[in-house]
């Protein structure tokens, strides 16, 4: 059998798969940050990149560690149990899900924004279809597209900036200063607050790269860390500074959904707008193969983990575990259907699961420092480092949840059967012994009930059987024996047959008559034949006194037909059968 031999990823690849997410998140982070932290918005920005710089650390220290697909459910079930790092893959499923549909919507919606009659939902289906083809052909064919995507953005980023750092020149920055003036409901600490907490959504994706690190070359991965926390720091902070230049505060909230288009726009005319919204569709389209490629890695290494069903684990002569990738298809197409393309919803599963799933990472590092501080990494992250990058998180999840209360309910709506299912799967031998127990329960007085009734009839056929027949022989040859046991195995419901001979005088059974009665028990072993010899006249009086001896019904009784010179008449024998 020839064995499945993958090309590893290298550095430009790798980066551009995770790239894509966390990259395009510029095109709706600049938005949010100006909304919450207004002209602090890029301020609020850096601070994310600050956060991110600590963990890229926390994450090139544990997967350095333990270089295996699965991101924090890795980390975590390396250093506590599967039960808690199957709460970090539910998250991260959920996440990726919500990634999916969200970025496959958005798309549309930008290509909506161009053609005007643009059939959304149906295109989101074949967008996500076609994302479901490429990731069955290969993570390598996938990657191909994935690099065209990361660079059409990243060169469609910088004609934008380099456009709108024109335009600033040219008009001045009056709107820069007018924003400025503008005064800060709350305060600053509170805006900064907020303007943080909406802004963490523009690291999304850079756990990414964590769930398929196997697919990696050595030495790729921490550069893909590295590469991610470059863009990030360089365009978030960027896109909201030169928003803030060219758009009046109160603008933005009228055109959040296309800030970056809207800005285009204004600096550099309709063909700006145009090349940044097929940027934006390009590039959102990127992280829905984002989201195929590292839950392909997270599902086939909870599945080696025997977390989920080995039938997911089929590849296709590519290398791609095809069965996975089919199966998150399905279901983000049902999550599409159920809210009928109404996704703000997801936003809140959405976020809350991403930082969720950053802070069982943090965590898992933390475990790995105190269980497992013997294990050889290539880089270790200070206590300091973890314990800022968990205080943050939890105030941008803190954030979130005072900013938009409802996120929680929804987010607890679409974790929760998820939750149900993995512990479904991880506790499934407990609760097939649980079902037995209780269908064992249910049904024992019936299994009584049954047991009862089957040893009465059981009882029932034995006695009926057990009823005793009589042939009276004269010694007959095994061919007339023969007929009287096929007559008995017929007609008699009995095992159990008393072969009588009657010797008058100085008569013998024949020598042969023993050796014909062996054939017969070879024949018929489901009968137990006894033969009797007896010294007596053979008539009425004989088969009476049989009768009452035995307690056989003369009934039960047989004799073959008499001859001529049989000394009694039939009805003289008092109800003997004849049978021959």
């Amino acid at each position: 059998m020839n064995k499945i031999v993958v090309k590893k990823l290298k550095e430009l690849p790798a980066t551009a798969i995770c790239g894509n997410d966390i990259s395009s998140s510029c095109l709706y982070v600049s938005a949010l940050a100006i909304i919450y932290a207004g002209q602090y918005a890029w301020i609020s920005l850096l601070i994310v990149a600050f956060v991110l710089f600590l963990f890229r650390k926390i994450y090139g220290e544990v997967v350095g560690a333990i270089p295996l697909n699965g991101g924090a459910y890795n980390a975590l079930l390396n250093t506590t149990s599967k039960s808690t790092a199957s709460l970090a893959a539910a998250l991260t499923l959920l996440s990726y899900m919500a990634t999916a549909v969200i970025s496959a919507s958005e798309a549309m919606h930008y290509v909506n924004s161009l053609w005007e009659g643009f059939p959304v939902i149906l295109a989101t289906l074949i967008l996500l279809a076609f994302f479901m083809g490429l990731t069955i052909l290969g993570i390598g064919e996938s990657s191909k597209f994935a690099i065209i995507i990361f660079i059409t953005h990243l060169v469609s980023l910088v004609i934008l900036s380099l456009v709108a750092f024109l335009f600033i020149a040219n008009n001045g920055l009056g709107t820069l200063f007018s924003n400025y003036n503008m005064p800060v409901q709350g305060g600053i600490w509170m805006a900064l607050f907020f303007g943080f907490s909406a802004a963490m959504l523009g690291i999304s994706g850079f756990e990414s790269s964590a769930n398929f690190v196997e697919e990696q070359a050595p030495g790729v991965f921490p550069k893909t860390l590295r590469n991610m926390w470059i863009v990030v720091s360089i365009f978030n902070p960027l896109m909201a500074f030169l928003a803030l230049a060219v758009i009046k505060i109160p603008d933005v909230q009228g055109h959040q959904e296309a800030l970056l288009s809207y800005m285009g726009n204004i600096t550099g005319g309709q063909w700006l707008s145009v090349l940044v919204s097929i940027d934006a569709a390009l590039v959102l389209s990127g992280a829905v193969l984002t989201s195929y490629v590292g839950v392909s890695g997270l599902i086939e290494r909870m599945t080696l983990d025997r977390v989920m069903p080995q039938y997911l684990l089929k590849k296709n002569n590519r290398g791609s575990s095809y069965r996975i990738i089919i199966m998150f298809f399905l279901l983000s197409v049902s999550i599409l259907f159920i809210t009928q393309g109404h996704l703000g919803a997801l936003a809140g599963v959405y976020t809350i699961s991403f930082l969720s799933v950053m802070i069982l990472f943090a965590i898992g590092n933390v475990l790995l420092k105190i269980k497992r501080s013997k294990l050889p990494r290539p880089e270790k992250a200070s206590w300091i480092a973890l314990i800022v990058a968990i205080v943050a998180i939890i105030i941008a999840l803190i954030g979130n949840a005072v900013m938009n209360p409802p996120y929680l309910v929804v987010f607890f709506e679409y974790f929760i059967p998820t939750m149900l299912l993995v512990m479904i799967m991880l506790k499934r031998t407990v609760i097939l012994k649980f079902l037995l127990s209780f269908i064992k329960y249910m049904f024992e007085p019936i299994q009584r009930f049954v047991g009862d009734v089957n040893n009465k009839i059981m009882k029932q056929i034995e006695k009926i059987n057990s009823q005793e027949f009589v042939f009276f022989t004269k010694g007959d040859d095994v061919s007339i024996l023969n007929k009287v046991m096929l007559y008995i195995r017929s007609n008699e419901q009995t095992n159990r047959l008393k072969i009588v001979t009657v010797l008058e005088n100085n008569q013998k059974v024949p020598e042969h008559f023993k050796t014909d009665l062996d054939v017969l028990n070879r024949e018929y072993p489901e009968i137990e034949i006894e033969f009797i010899e007896i010294k007596d006249k053979f008539g009425p009086e004989l088969v009476r006194k049989l009768s009452e001896k035995w307690k056989i019904p003369i009934n039960f009784m047989f004799i073959g037909s008499p001859g001529d010179h049989f000394p009694y008449r039939v009805e003289e024998l008092g109800g003997v059968r004849l049978i021959i």
